[in-house]
């Protein structure tokens, strides 16, 4: 959700979308199954809310199929059209001591609808969030459901900030960052762009 409104631009990956070995870090935490969860969308539809694991890559290609190329540029502030393997390992391959991933997936298919992402900036402080919703699910409260799921880990991690970039056109994700008290100001650096930025009680 950070990068260069620009179209020739190539997107700028944020904190949130580094992999675990682009970190460079230690230790590293387990697979967390106690943030499992099973919600329900507003509508009744049951999901499954999980963390990213590295054999999700699978999931991708199906996923980014159905988000609109439009979307896309919200979301990486820049055309995607590069689905590589390299692409793909860079959002799959999660460090959990550095950074945390949910993915939703369809409760009885299985099929990927979303993901939230949240990377730590500085240790026990702020973090970086994105969320990518298929297209076709807009407006159904997933996104909601994920951002709700990353305010909730960020509060029990200690991580006190959470913020974003989002672009000033995106205005369903201004409205629900607004509507889950994030405060919204204008990026000085960067035109076109607002800072979104929630503080964890």
């Amino acid at each position: 959700m950070a990068g260069r409104n620009v179209p020739s631009d190539p997107p700028r990956p944020l904190k949130s979308d580094r992999s675990a070995s682009d970190d460079g870090h230690g230790a590293r935490r387990p697979y967390p199954k106690e943030w499992e969860r099973h919600p329900r969308l507003p509508d009744g539809t049951p999901v499954f809310i999980r963390p990213l694991r590295a054999d999700d890559k699978r999931l991708y290609p199906a996923f980014l199929s159905r988000i609109t190329p439009n979307d896309l540029r919200m979301r990486f502030f820049a055309p995607v059209k590069d689905f590589s393997p390299a692409f793909i390992a860079r959002f799959t391959q999660i460090d959990y001591a550095k950074a945390m991933a949910f993915i939703a997936l369809d409760e009885a298919s299985g099929e990927m609808l979303g993901v939230g992402r949240l990377h730590t900036l500085t240790p026990g402080d702020t973090g970086e969030y994105a969320v990518l919703v298929r297209s076709d699910l807009k407006g159904h409260g997933l996104g909601w459901l994920l951002m709700q799921t990353l305010i909730e880990y960020a509060r029990a991690e200690g991580i006190r900030t959470i913020q974003g970039e989002v672009l000033a056109e995106n205005t369903t994700m201004l409205r629900m960052c607004a509507e889950l008290g994030f405060h919204v100001a204008d990026n000085a650096g960067e035109p076109g762009v607002r800072t979104v930025t929630l503080t964890v009680a």
